[in-house]
């Protein structure tokens, strides 16, 4: 049987006006598209079927934080902040299973870039860069079952191959 961890959606984010910071919203639509009420600005580095949502950790970002950085919830462009998953055990490959229906699976670590400086003490945005920092990036995912999404949802992650 396949690894099963259960976390929860600790807060969305989007942008209308698309980029960063993204901003709280109670609910939204993930959608093969991407999350409905969110835009991107740079179309050849975000969104797109494989790059439909974008997830990180809300551990750490309490830990970058705790390093002295400025980042919050949003602040570096992920549409879903979630708790209770261990970052350092999620694969490309994995799904995550949020509320009642909409299923996602992990594609991509994101590759961080210098919008996100001011979330970073001194710009170092590299904080957040897979290949210097594993388990520190940020998730790129796409929507294999489309669904409404809400803080507070159940975050089911089964690893790739379960």
């Amino acid at each position: 049987m396949a690894e099963q961890l259960q976390g929860r959606v600790v807060r969305i984010n989007v942008n209308p006006a698309g980029g960063v910071p993204k901003y709280a919203v109670d609910s939204t639509e993930l959608t093969s598209a991407g999350v409905k009420g969110d835009k991107q600005r740079d179309k050849r580095y975000h969104g797109g079927p494989n790059r439909a949502v974008c997830l990180f950790s809300a551990e750490r970002i309490a830990a970058l934080q705790a390093e002295g950085h400025p980042i919050e919830a949003g602040s570096t462009g992920e549409n879903l902040t979630i708790a209770g998953i261990d970052w350092d055990t999620v694969q490309i490959g994995d799904a995550f299973q949020i509320g009642e229906r909409a299923v996602i699976e992990i594609t991509e670590y994101t590759t961080p870039c210098a919008i996100i400086a001011k979330s970073f003490v001194d710009g170092a945005f590299k904080r957040m860069l897979q290949k210097l920092h594993p388990g520190w990036s940020r998730l790129y995912a796409r929507v294999l079952i489309e669904g409404a999404v809400r803080e507070g949802d159940a975050v089911v992650w089964t690893a790739a191959g379960g």
